[in-house]
């Protein structure tokens, strides 16, 4: 079983499902651990974090969440 490590963003400790709500702007069912990216924030250059998370029953999605502004996507766009 993987780890669900917690961390902060923008000030907040989030864990893996918080993450995944935000970035969602809904409940989800189950969400993977947090990851680094490669990625800078395209808004303010900060660092951008990713996590996995199920929204649905049928649906995986991948989120991404810069750690210092409110910039978020997902693999859907």
């Amino acid at each position: 079983m993987t780890k669900k490590e917690n961390r902060v963003v923008q000030g907040r400790m989030v864990t893996p499902e918080s993450l995944a709500e935000r970035i969602e702007d809904d409940s989800v069912m189950d969400a993977e651990s947090i990851s680094d990216t490669d990625r800078e924030c395209p808004d303010c250059g900060g660092p951008v974090v990713s996590v996995g998370y199920m929204p649905s029953v049928m649906e995986f999605v991948t989120g991404y969440k810069c750690q210092d502004c409110d910039w978020k996507a997902t693999d859907r766009e």
